[in-house]
């Protein structure tokens, strides 16, 4: 991206209308006002949508639907490549850490913003009188954003079971309900005047709604503040950027489907957690459509390249912080891929081979079974070689055994993981002892799933131990993710 296209979606401001469409309606203009006095006036990309919102009599429904309403209109915004979120609703600050972890775009914090404007313009005060609503105080949401070190938030008291902020407000002849004067207003005062009584040294009003009758409401002895005013000041002056979220590991699935399963299951198993939100998040891409990588690579076959090119993609842009394929035969095709991507893939091959050079330093060489494709492409022998190891396979007569034990119609590609596909790969396996070999890599993802067993004692009585590229994929991505946790 440019700098100029930078700085454009930086200015790039998306509103949330409908959540308090009149109120909504007053916090555009003060935006628009807001940009027009700003240095960069003329600059600012205002998109302000409003849509149709339910409303329920049970408040935790109303959550819940105001949660999936804004977020929706998040996503439509990203889509339309607007930069930061604004967001001109109380309410729904209740639940802005929520919001902010899974939104795509940063969002406007209006309550930091009225904090900020507190600090700065009345930075003496200490006790604030909030008129808001019975849900707001419950949740004690102004007493997160002014803490008790450094402020006092008081709200009026009740005059029995009547709640005056919210009768005024929401009440039947409120001001949601177009009415800005009489009885509503004269609750207001009432609250005010109470507010002042208690030692409150400014009023700051906690529903949008009543930024609609703010200069109506006085003459007070205390400043009142317009949130709208401050909130959008706020907006054209600052600059957001997205929180800090959870590494995610993409995965590209399918090749084989019951390898993606194994590598998954590898990658919980090495990940420290004690609970379900300690793991990893992991987006799979699982696409079995994509062509053989060995049929291609012997000459027989359509190119993978492309679908496992477009299957990385789609995991970059679902903003994957690195990738993962847990097949061996789709590593030659890795160079051809990741100069076109911009997050990385940690090649299976590669570590499998530092893995096996650190825990056998005395190590020359090095059985591979694998197949066809993997074995012709040379990228296990480049890659061993890179280390002095150097790579034995299976005599021609024992790599078509291996063959039918993955590809077979009683193969672990077919599902099965016991029988004549055990037996094809254990005769591979003497082969290779057979040839001095006491270190051997299942370098296809199918095989691992038929050892779960590592170390193995023939019927000849010689040990082999045998090495497991899902298993140290796995973990290595796992270590990445530790160390790099959040971005």
């Amino acid at each position: 991206m440019t700098l100029a296209a930078a700085a454009l979606r930086e200015r790039s401001l998306g509103v949330i209308g409908g959540l308090g469409p009149l109120a909504s309606a007053d916090f555009l203009l003060k935006l628009v006002e807001a940009t027009e006095a700003h240095a960069d006036a003329g600059s600012f990309d205002i998109v302000f949508e409003q849509r149709p919102f339910a409303r329920a009599a049970d408040p935790s429904i109303v959550t819940t639907a105001r949660k999936l309403y804004i977020f929706d209109m998040i996503g439509g915004f990203r889509e339309r490549g607007i930069g930061t979120v604004v967001l001109p609703c109380f309410l729904s600050h209740t639940v802005m850490e929520e919001l902010q972890a899974k939104s795509p775009l940063p969002i406007a914090d209006m309550l930091q913003a009225l904090h900020s404007h507190v600090r700065s313009h009345f930075s003496s005060v200490r006790r604030i009188g909030v008129l808001t609503s019975e849900p707001l105080r419950e949740q004690r949401l102004f007493e997160r954003y002014f803490p008790s070190d450094r402020f006092e938030i008081v709200h009026p008291r009740r005059h029995g079971e009547l709640d005056g902020v919210t009768e005024a407000v929401y009440g039947e002849n409120g001001i949601t309900r177009g009415n800005r004067g009489g009885h509503a207003l004269e609750l207001l005062r009432e609250a005010c005047a109470d507010l002042v009584e208690q030692g409150a040294e400014l009023i700051l009003p906690g529903l949008t709604e009543l930024t609609l009758v703010a200069q109506e409401i006085g003459p007070v002895s205390v400043p009142i503040i317009d949130p709208h005013r401050a909130y959008a000041q706020y907006v054209v002056s600052e600059h957001f950027t997205l929180p800090q979220r959870p590494f995610r590991l993409g995965v590209v699935g399918g090749v084989g489907p019951a390898a993606t399963v194994d590598f998954l299951q590898k990658v919980i198993r090495s990940t420290p957690a004690r609970r379900d939100q300690d793991h990893l998040r992991l987006l799979v891409e699982q696409n079995p459509q994509i062509p053989d990588r060995t049929e291609h690579l012997v000459g027989e076959g359509a190119d993978p390249t492309l679908a496992l090119y477009a299957t990385c993609k789609k995991l970059q842009a679902g903003e994957a912080d690195l990738i993962a394929i847990p097949c061996n035969t789709a590593h030659a095709f890795v160079e051809r891929i990741q100069p076109h991507l911009d997050i990385p893939i940690m090649n299976m091959l590669t570590v499998t081979v530092s893995h096996v050079r650190e825990s056998f330093p005395t190590l020359r060489k090095v059985g591979v079974l694998a197949t066809n494709g993997t074995i012709s492409s040379g990228i296990y022998r480049r890659a061993l070689e890179e280390h002095g190891l150097r790579e034995v396979v299976p005599q021609p007569a024992l790599q078509t055994r291996v063959m039918t034990a993955i590809y077979g119609l009683q193969g672990v590609k077919a599902g099965f993981t016991s029988g004549q596909c055990v037996d094809d790969i254990g005769a591979a396996i003497d082969d290779l002892i057979s040839q001095g070999v006491d270190v051997i890599i299942l370098g296809c993802t199918e095989l691992p799933v038929l050892f779960p067993r590592l170390e193995l004692t023939r019927q000849s009585g010689q040990r082999v131990t045998l090495v497991d590229p899902t298993e140290i994929l796995a973990m290595r991505c796992v270590s990445r993710a530790m160390a790099r946790p959040s971005r």
